[in-house]
């Protein structure tokens, strides 16, 4: 797939797209992990994972609050509000029920970018992977806005892309995306610095995210429910000892708004550990290699990747 040079931007009337790779340059913003996709990270490969159970229980955590809350402040759940009560039963109705059917089935594998072969390996759903070369990868963040009553909303998603190395591949297998909810613009860049940075500059660059692998023994023997509460307990307690009000009156209110108990339940069941790879191939690829044997980078992107860190830096002397 083809795409515009990264550092270009497409505006519509309303829509906004900004194109990060290739070539795989700094965006200028720090690497966040705000969707919570790194699963696994070490000085040979990063695993990224698309299942995001916690985004989706935190939009219909809160709008069933907001229903509830409607509801019970115009009449309750009957009578006059019978109505409303049906409609908002489907609304979020539809929601939990394709939600509950995806906690049933297994968790799809992650992408897992390789630092040292400087290649992607991109799982399939028939069981077969893409082994692709990094500096092929691309990325764009796109933001649609829309314009309504209650003023204009803003909605926005990382695209990262994958091309098929097979070139006998049919033309509905040539491509594979993975698609973030994570808003567009600076939100989607950060997050594409978690996978840029890892595979420019070193695991040591971005944020270690959950550590999945061992969540299930930090909750200790309590069981995973009674581990979420107490965590929860703990931290709050930690912050007011520390007279971190602020900090222990968000983590309050996210445990109501935000669900985030259930959050870490379901984070805690369905992905500690996140699913690993079985294909001895794949095995043996993800094995260290010796530090003379590391791929390097491509000159033209050593030149563009200069250039971009040279421009940034005088930004930031001019600013």
């Amino acid at each position: 797939m083809t795409t515009p040079a990264a550092g270009t931007s497409r505006t519509g009337l309303l829509s906004r797209d900004d194109y990060l790779a290739p070539p795989h340059i700094p965006t200028g913003q720090p690497p966040k992990d705000v969707l919570n996709a790194i699963w696994r990270k070490n000085d040979v490969f990063l695993d990224i994972g698309s299942y995001s159970i916690g985004s989706a229980v935190m939009v219909i955590w809160t709008s069933l609050l907001l229903a509830v809350l409607i509801l019970w402040s115009t009449g309750g759940f009957g009578g006059e509000n019978f109505g409303l009560t049906v409609i908002f039963s489907i609304m979020l109705g539809i929601p939990i029920l394709i939600m509950l059917h995806g906690l049933t089935q297994p968790v799809p594998p992650p992408v897992r970018f390789n630092r040292q072969r400087r290649e992607v390996c991109v799982p399939q759903s028939d069981g077969s992977h893409w082994i692709v070369p990094w500096e092929t990868v691309t990325a764009a963040a796109t933001a649609v806005s829309s314009v309504g009553q209650h003023g204009k909303t803003t909605q926005g998603l990382l695209i990262v892309g994958f091309s098929n190395p097979d070139p006998n591949a049919k033309l509905e297998d040539r491509d594979y995306t993975l698609s973030f909810s994570c808003g567009g613009g600076t939100t989607a860049m950060c997050l594409w610095e978690c996978m840029r940075s890892y595979m420019e500059v070193g695991p040591e660059a971005i944020p270690q995210g959950n550590d999945l692998e061992n969540l299930r023994a930090t909750l200790g023997g309590k069981g995973v429910f009674l581990g979420v509460c107490w965590s929860f307990v703990k931290d709050i307690k930690s912050h007011l000892w520390a007279k971190e009000f602020k900090q222990a009156l968000w983590m309050f209110f996210g445990i109501f708004a935000f669900g985030s108990p259930l959050i870490m339940l379901l984070v805690a069941w369905k992905l500690a550990p996140p699913p690993q790879f079985t294909d001895p191939k794949i095995l043996e690829w993800s094995k260290p290699l010796p530090h003379d044997q590391w791929v390097k980078r491509s000159p033209e992107l050593e030149q563009a990747i200069a250039q971009r860190e040279a421009e940034l830096g005088a930004d930031q002397v001019t600013a």
